[in-house]
């Protein structure tokens, strides 16, 4: 499926499968997870993605050298040597090209990845329940621990990062306060059924003050709603690649040592980390499945908010 243009639907097209460079393997796709930065790169909102571009990068599939089950992540390759890469900080490589942005993706039969960016994945995961981990999985936990020891956790947006979330900081003892937007009874049941003490809407008071909160949806009105929630000494963790403008708040809502900080991609050892503590948890994936040719109503869906838990597009049997 191939993106011609932002705000463009994709097109299905038929290509030889790709040739394999040095250091890259070439996998058959049999699941790739359905990203809100997918709908950010197709709508326009992240700007000059590689035209024409094969979207998605939560892809599970066959590396065809070797035959293992591989999953290939948003994080495509860095340079290595920069300040941010030695120094442990490789998601801020300023050189660094993502899988379904700068590199085609996984809404294709075949994909060709670097090998250093590849995760063995944890067995007990059929591949569809495994592709939400390699993106929603994966900027959820970092999010996580940028928040910080918290044990009052509020999650803005309970979506496919959210959801997994919420396991995880149960499984760690943390208490979970899930808000939705306003009337969506169905996601704020489903956010209790995970673990969430509380559930609401933006806007209505929990019950106590947050330790933290973490911001998976896209609005930046959040941030001071966000801020108002939280105690003093309390984060507020930015967990999008994108955002709409932040609107002006008075000083009072960051005074008190709270902080307002944002997460930037990932690093493979954060995708080690967590790809062992899943089946440890265990981390259990709502997925609703579409097949490859339909992927431009499954974006649709996650642009309207009636996904569950995560969309995913089946493309092959293993």
């Amino acid at each position: 499926m191939v993106l011609d243009a932002p705000g463009r639907p994709l097109r299905l097209e038929e290509r030889p499968p790709p040739t394999p460079g040095p250091g890259q393997l070439r996998v058959r796709v049999l699941a790739c997870g359905v990203c809100r930065t997918d709908l950010h790169v197709v709508d326009g909102e992240l700007e000059h993605p590689k035209l024409p571009l094969v979207v998605g990068h939560q892809i599970v599939g066959i590396d065809e050298a070797s035959g293992r089950r591989v999953g290939i992540p948003w994080l495509g390759w860095t340079d290595g040597t920069c300040r941010y890469c030695t120094s442990g900080r490789e998601n801020l490589c300023d050189a660094a090209r993502f899988n379904g942005y700068d590199l085609d993706g996984g809404y294709a039969e075949y994909a060709v990845a670097d090998e250093r960016f590849c995760f063995p994945l944890p067995e007990g995961y059929p591949d569809e329940q495994a592709a939400p981990l390699l993106c929603a999985g994966l900027i959820g936990d970092r999010s996580l621990r940028m928040a910080g020891d918290a044990e009052r956790l509020g999650l803005y947006g309970f979506g496919a990062s959210a959801h997994i979330v919420a396991q995880v900081a149960r499984h760690e003892g943390r208490r979970v306060f899930a808000f939705t937007r306003a009337g969506d009874e169905e996601g704020q049941a489903f956010a209790r059924s995970l673990g969430a003490e509380w559930a609401g809407a933006v806007g209505e008071p929990a019950p106590e003050e947050l330790d933290a909160a973490i911001i998976f949806a896209p609005a930046g009105e959040l941030v001071p709603a966000a801020l108002s929630a939280t105690a003093k000494g309390g984060v507020v963790v930015c967990a999008g690649i994108h955002m709409s403008d932040i609107p002006s708040f008075p000083y009072d809502l960051l005074w008190g040592e709270r902080v307002v900080r944002s997460v930037a991609n990932l690093t493979r050892r954060d995708g080690e980390e967590f790809l062992a503590l899943a089946p440890r948890v265990p981390v259990r994936t709502e997925v609703e499945i579409h097949p490859l040719e339909d992927a431009n109503e499954a974006l649709d869906r996650l642009r309207s908010g009636r996904v569950r838990g995560a969309a995913v597009l089946a493309v092959a049997e293993a």
